[in-house]
């Protein structure tokens, strides 16, 4: 990427520094990404900018890859799909409050989804086709804690830090 990384962080013209935004100021410049690639064995994944406010992920989705429900550890962001479909799962509380589902919706090419630093979700590549879709988070992530659903309950399984498990 050309693209200037400051040390505090970088907004990309005319962006706010919104991360929908952001994801499709990247979209337009697909020249200038690297060469995607799809793994039989798991999502590929690149990182092309960062600073320490904000970051952007290039990943790629063979169907049937997926993340699990996990969490950006506080940061914000979005992602926006460049190519194919994507379905994102979110967990929700049934009407009395005592029973967690999932919601599921489906996310199309040059569609994305804006969230908040406490959105948990899963995403995962349900169609035939192969996508690829772009991420950005602020701040840049640091950590992120990955859920399970067990008996209508949200239980923790695992904590990943960047520079260890990323």
């Amino acid at each position: 990427m050309s693209t200037a990384v400051s040390r505090t962080g970088f907004a990309p013209p005319g962006t706010g520094g919104d991360p929908l935004a952001v994801a499709r100021w990247y979209a337009a410049r697909r020249a200038d990404w690297p060469q995607v690639r799809f793994d039989r064995r798991r999502r590929w994944y690149q990182r092309l900018a960062a600073g320490s406010e904000t970051e952007v992920w290039l990943l790629s989705w063979l169907p049937g890859q997926g993340t699990d429900l996990h969490d950006h550890g506080g940061s914000a962001g979005a992602f926006l799909v460049v190519a194919g479909t994507l379905t994102e799962r979110t967990p929700v509380l049934d009407r009395d409050g005592g029973a967690w589902g999932l919601r599921q919706g489906r996310i199309g090419a040059d569609q994305g989804r804006a969230f908040g630093a406490r959105h948990i979700h899963q995403v995962i590549n349900t169609e035939a086709q192969p996508a690829v879709s772009l991420h950005v988070y602020r701040p840049a992530l640091r950590e992120m804690t990955r859920y399970h659903l067990t008996d209508n309950r949200l239980v923790v399984t695992a904590l990943d830090r960047a520079g260890v498990d990323w």
